[in-house]
């Protein structure tokens, strides 16, 4: 039988709810010998315009958030999923994980905003409404 979810990505923004989603991504992943997908936006439409900030901020964050999904991914791979990617990158999370090329996209009920965590985070409700590909909500 071949394996139906070939790319599985997961959406981490590091909240307890996208490491639980990393936590089952890593399982199903795994399960269907499938490339595993780390996908991690810097969300710079929260900043404000580009007047507002030092543009070196979002670079520190790039560089910070490159070396954590980096140290994530070397754990996975130690924990026996074979194919592991990164994508780091500056941006709407909205609209990126929407448009992801994935056979299987895996969020987070919420992120790390306070009104996320009140309800399905609107990150979380715009995939599931919009993506190209399955989706798998995880509850932590």
């Amino acid at each position: 039988m071949k394996n139906y979810y070939q790319n599985v990505a997961v959406a981490l923004d590091f909240s307890q709810p996208s490491l639980a989603a990393l936590e089952r991504a890593t399982e199903v992943a795994k399960q269907h010998g499938a490339t595993l997908h780390l996908v991690s936006i810097v969300d710079n439409q929260s900043f404000g315009s580009i007047a507002a900030y030092d543009l070196t901020y979002a670079d520190e964050l790039l560089q910070e958030r490159n070396k954590e999904v980096s140290q994530l991914k070397e754990k996975i791979v130690a924990a026996g999923v074979a194919n592991v990617q990164i994508h780091v990158e500056t941006g709407s999370p909205k609209k990126i994980l929407t448009e992801y090329p994935a056979d299987l996209l895996i969020v987070g009920a919420t992120g790390l905003s306070r009104m996320e965590k009140a309800m399905l985070g609107s990150v979380s409700e715009k995939v599931v409404r919009h993506a190209v590909c399955d989706v798998l909500v995880v509850r932590a």
